[in-house]
C-alpha cells in the first residue's frame, strides 16, 4: 500500500516545478519518474544496500552498522534531491529498501531510541497546527470529509480485494484501512510548500487526518462483530476466558495442509490443541472439523498473552509466509524464552533467515521427505 506514496511526491514534485506544463505531460512524467525510481530501487539500490548492511553488520560494530543505515538514508535523500524530487521521497525509497533486507529487523531495534523521538516531536508539531476555533466552526466539514474518504476508501479496497478473497475478508479489509493514513501529513506539507494547497485548506485536511486518528482505535476495535452482523457471519476471535487455567496445551500456528495433517497426528496421541490462524477460511474449515480454532495474529503480544503461551507444552508454526514466521517466532521469543517452539521451513533461504532466532527445531520438509524415503526402502526387502 505504500508505495503509491512514491508516485504522489514525484507527482507534486511536477507539479510545483513544472507549472507550465499539461496535465498530460505531467501525468506522464511522473509514471516514467516513478517506474524509473521502483526500477533503480529495486535492481540497484537494494543489492548495494544489503551489501553494505551485511559489510557492517558482520563487523560486530554497532556504531559502524547504526552510521550505515543513517549514510543509507542521507545518501538517497541527497540523491533524490539532485534528481529533481523531494528529501522525502529518497528518505522513503530508502526506508522501503532496508525493509526487503533481511536486517530490517536489527535496523528496526537499533533505530528504536531515535524512533520515538521523531516520532513525539512529529506529533507535537501535527498538534501545533490544531486550531481548536478553526475546528469547532468546520466541524460539520471536517465530519463529512471524514466520512465520504472512509465510504470511497472502503468501497474502492473491497472491489480490488474482492477478485481474488472471500466477501467477509475483503469487507474486514476494506474496514480495516479505510482511515485517513498518516502518510496524509506529509503529502500535505510538501503540496503547501510548494504552493499547491493554501494554508486555511491545508489546516483543515490536517484536522480530518486528526480526527481519523482519533477515531479509527474506537472503529477497529468493533470491525470483526460489526462484519458478523452485517454478513452474517460466525464471529472467530478468541475467547481468553478458555484460556485461564489452561496448560500443557500445543498452540498449532497455521492450518493449511501441514497444519491439517499436523492436527490429525496430535488427534492420534490424543494430546490437547488448539489452532490459531489469521484466515477466515482456515479457521471456519477447522471448526467444521470439529476442531479449536480461533481467527488471530500471533505475532501479536495480545494474543500470546490470551492464550498463555508460557503455559503450553509447544507451538508449531506451520505458516508458508517466511516474514510472518519470522514475525511470530520474534514475538513468542520475547514474550518467553522457557518454550518449545517448532517451525517448519521449505526452502534452505528460509532456514538461513531463522537461524539467529533461538527456535527449538526448525523441520526442513525437503530434508524429512528424504529421510522417510531412506527409511521406507530401509524397510523393505533389498533386491539385487
Amino acid at each position: 500500500m505504500h508505495q503509491i506514496f512514491i508516485p504522489i511526491l514525484i507527482l507534486l514534485g511536477f507539479l510545483t516545478s513544472n507549472g507550465d506544463q499539461s496535465v498530460p505531460e505531467i501525468l506522464r512524467n511522473t509514471f516514467i519518474s516513478a517506474v524509473f525510481v521502483i526500477g533503480f530501487m529495486f535492481i540497484v539500490g537494494k543489492r548495494v544496500m544489503t551489501w553494505l548492511l551485511h559489510f557492517s553488520a558482520s563487523s560486530e560494530v554497532d556504531e559502524l552498522f547504526m552510521g550505515s543505515v543513517l549514510f543509507i538514508v542521507v545518501s538517497a535523500a541527497l540523491l533524490a534531491s539532485y534528481m529533481g524530487f523531494t528529501y522525502s521521497l529518497g528518505a522513503f525509497v530508502a526506508g522501503m529498501i532496508i525493509a526487503e533486507t533481511k536486517y530490517h529487523h536489527k535496523v528496526e531495534s537499533d533505530i528504536a531510541p531515535f524512533k520515538d523521538i521523531l516520532l513525539g516531536t512529529f506529533f507535537i508539531v501535527v498538534g501545533m497546527k490544531i486550531d481548536i476555533l478553526f475546528f469547532i466552526d468546520n466541524i460539520g466539514l471536517i465530519v463529512g470529509i471524514f466520512l465520504i474518504v472512509l465510504v470511497l476508501k472502503t468501497i474502492i479496497t473491497y472491489i480490488v480485494v474482492r477478485i481474488t478473497s472471500s466477501h467477509v475478508l475483503s469487507l474486514k479489509t476494506a474496514l480495516a484501512i479505510s482511515q485517513v493514513g498518516e502518510f496524509s501529513f506529509v503529502i500535505f506539507a510538501v503540496a503547501s510548500m510548494g504552493g499547491l494547497l493554501e494554508r486555511e485548506l491545508e489546516s483543515l485536511f490536517v484536522l480530518v487526518v486528526i480526527f481519523s486518528m482519533v477515531v479509527t482505535p474506537f472503529f477497529i476495535s468493533r470491525i470483526n462483530r460489526f462484519v458478523a452482523y452485517v454478513t452474517r457471519f460466525e464471529y472467530l476471535g478468541l475467547n481468553t476466558s478458555a484460556f485461564i487455567s489452561r496448560k500443557n496445551h500445543v498452540i498449532v500456528c497455521g492450518y493449511s495442509t501441514i497444519g491439517k495433517f499436523v492436527a490429525k497426528n496430535l488427534d492420534v496421541l490424543g494430546a490437547p490443541y488448539v489452532i490459531i490462524d489469521n484466515n477466515p477460511k482456515h479457521v471456519q474449515e477447522a471448526l467444521s472439523s470439529g476442531k479449536e480454532a480461533y481467527l488471530g495474529d500471533m505475532s501479536k503480544l495480545s494474543l500470546l498473552e490470551a492464550l498463555h503461551v508460557e503455559s503450553s507444552a509447544a507451538i508449531i508454526v506451520t505458516l508458508d509466509n517466511i516474514e510472518k514466521k519470522r514475525a511470530i517466532c520474534e514475538a513468542v521469543l520475547k514474550h518467553t524464552k522457557d518454550i518449545n517452539l517448532i517451525v517448519k521451513v521449505a526452502t534452505l533461504e528460509d532456514k538461513e533467515n531463522l537461524q539467529d532466532l533461538d527456535i527449538t527445531s526448525i523441520v526442513d520438509t525437503k530434508v524429512e521427505v528424504g529421510r522417510l524415503l531412506v527409511e521406507k526402502m530401509g524397510s523393505c526387502k533389498m533386491r539385487y
